[in-house]
């Protein structure tokens, strides 16, 4: 076992901060990387140490691999994390991490490559008798070929990128007539958005859930899975809204799924925590579509139920050691909610609204946690995905998170730019959400921008930027070198501005 005393988060804003609270609550000390961009963030301050990768654009800063293994190799730090999107799953950036004679904080360079392909990911699990969407087993670029597998699947058929995700290289096709072109336009986009133009066919399933399942493996051959975590709530084919447990899987589907999830870590022999994704029909049956080898966005829900630190586990597991618990250790204390909070206007087709944090005031109280990475006065960057914070509750049951998440959306109070806020007050209370009867469709379905009543009016709006225009007036002034502070104190104490 290598014990971690220096760990370098490679990533930036709000879960670089949720992994260096960790570190440093095991004794270790952290290091930051930032772009020009986000010099002044809350994670750089918070960091021991902190290097600039360069300028703004992340392929300018977050993805150059090679510079953060040598920053690390620098300062002295025996270990990576690499948070989720950047670098979280590229095996290259992994292998390079080992090479370089230091840990990273996750899955193995094979387990990345093997679950990085959808195609890969579903051979891989073939001969564990996991349930799979009836679809090719193999790339396909003869349209004629194409045509006819599509026919013996029976349309519609979704046509999906192997190396896709986020809704990138994906084409839903009713018929025929419009396969040719439908194909060709998801090749054309992967090979775009992946540099993989490799593309496969599945049987459409037209109004699934999304549901998936924590797991958590050792290198020494132990996986447990902690539970689901429902994620059906999406724009774009991204969440918005999650919840940990689903309001409709039973005890019976929540083992067979989580006993799923864990033939597929065994499939391509996972540590580290992961994610196993399934959809689930109108009948409940549930398919796997893809793992994530990294720790995913939503994982608050899943410690808030299940009372793990997902971060400390992944640590204690990069170290060598075995997991500390098994499987009937693991029980669902209570509901769990997250709602993210982005820089986005629902109203305008949840199109990013970048601009200044004037008013930020984060709710508080029993059963709130805010995971972020702004403060008030900060500017939401332009080059990076637009999620300001993540809100999450925790209440006994389904209702009362429910509840305890209308009030902390309520006394959210962000002023300057556009929220989905108001968005996801809107969701939670309708009455599909209530009743546990939704899906993916959801936004398709109950959403219209004119159902939405703004957190707070617009009275209150103006009120609250005014007196955020004459905070940083007062602020600015406070600063400036002839302000009275700053004079030459007259006794030996430190002048210090707090």
């Amino acid at each position: 076992m290598s014990k971690i005393k220096k760990l370098l988060v490679a990533n930036r804003g709000e879960i670089a901060l949720r992994i260096m609270r960790t570190a440093r609550e095991m004794g270790i000390a952290t290091v930051a990387v930032y772009s020009e961009a986000d010099r002044l963030s809350p994670h750089v301050k918070f960091a021991d140490e902190a290097v600039c990768l360069g300028p703004p654009p992340s392929k300018e800063s977050y993805l150059l691999g090679e510079k953060i293994v040598n920053v690390c190799k620098e300062l002295g730090a025996d270990a990576i994390h690499p948070g989720y999107g950047f670098l979280s799953e590229n095996a290259d950036f992994a292998r390079k991490v080992g090479e370089a004679g230091l840990i990273f904080v996750g899955p193995s360079p094979q387990s990345i490559e093997v679950m990085g392909s959808k195609l890969a990911a579903k051979q891989a699990v073939a001969a564990y008798d996991i349930p799979l969407v009836p679809g090719t087993e193999e790339a396909i670029s003869d349209i004629t070929v194409a045509k006819a597998r599509a026919e013996e699947i029976g349309y519609p058929i979704l046509i999906k990128a192997s190396a896709g995700g986020g809704g990138k290289g994906m084409r839903i096709v009713d018929s025929e007539a419009d396969f040719e072109e439908q194909m060709n336009r998801a090749v054309s986009e992967a090979q775009s958005a992946f540099g993989d133009g490799a593309v496969f066919i599945e049987k459409y399933i037209g109004s699934p859930r999304h549901i998936e399942i924590q797991v958590l493996g050792d290198q020494h051959g132990n996986t447990v899975y902690l539970f689901e975590r429902e994620c059906s709530i999406q724009r774009r084919h991204q969440k918005v809204i999650e919840e940990a447990p689903s309001a409709v899987v039973s005890p019976e589907m929540r083992k067979a799924m989580g006993e799923a999830a864990v033939g597929v870590a065994k499939a391509c022999n996972y540590y580290g925590a992961g994610t196993v994704e399934f959809i689930v029909d109108e009948q409940l049956n549930f398919y796997f579509l893809e793992m994530n080898t990294r720790l995913q966005v939503e994982h608050p829900v899943t410690e808030m139920i299940t009372g793990k630190d997902l971060v400390r586990e992944q640590i204690l597991v990069a170290e060598g050691n075995r997991l500390s618990f098994a499987q009937e250790d693991l029980k669902i204390n209570g509901h769990s909610v997250e709602i993210r909070v982005y820089a986005e206007d629902p109203k305008n087709g949840f199109l990013p609204d970048i601009g200044k944090l004037v008013t930020y005031r984060r709710p508080q109280g029993p059963g709130v946690r805010v995971d972020d990475g702004f403060e008030e006065g900060m500017d939401i960057p332009i080059y990076y995905d637009p999620m300001i914070a993540k809100l999450i509750t925790h209440g006994e049951n389904r209702q009362d998170a429910i509840d305890r998440m209308i009030r902390a959306i309520n006394d959210y109070r962000i002023t300057g730019i556009q929220t989905t806020l108001d968005f996801c007050r809107f969701a939670l209370q309708h009455p599909a959400f209530v009743s546990g009867d939704f899906n993916t469709k959801f936004v398709e379905l109950h959403f219209s921008p004119e159902k939405l009543e703004p957190v707070f009016t617009q009275e209150e709006q103006e009120l609250l930027a005014a007196l955020a225009v004459e905070f940083f007036q007062k602020e600015e002034n406070l600063l400036s070198p002839t302000h009275p502070l700053h004079a030459k104190p007259s006794t030996n104490w430190k002048n210090r501005l707090i």
